[in-house]
């Protein structure tokens, strides 16, 4: 589970963010947060860990530097 989850991510990476404009608010982007969440974390807990995140990013959210805990 994950290898798919960071599988997708990947995927989202090559084909899909590169035609998309660059809006990220925070350091490391989500999707490489969503990476290292599942990495250290486990595919459940940095699962859930990077769509928190992912939900936080928008124009009234936090910005800046935000590593995975």
């Amino acid at each position: 589970m994950k290898f798919l989850l960071i599988a997708f991510v990947r995927f989202y990476q090559a084909a899909l963010s590169p035609y998309l404009p660059n809006s990220c608010r925070y350091t490391p982007t989500c999707s490489q947060y969503m990476i290292e969440a599942v990495q250290k974390h486990g595919p459940l807990k940095g699962g859930w860990m990077g769509l928190k995140r992912f939900a936080r990013c928008h124009p009234w959210g936090g910005h800046g530097h935000d590593p995975v805990p």
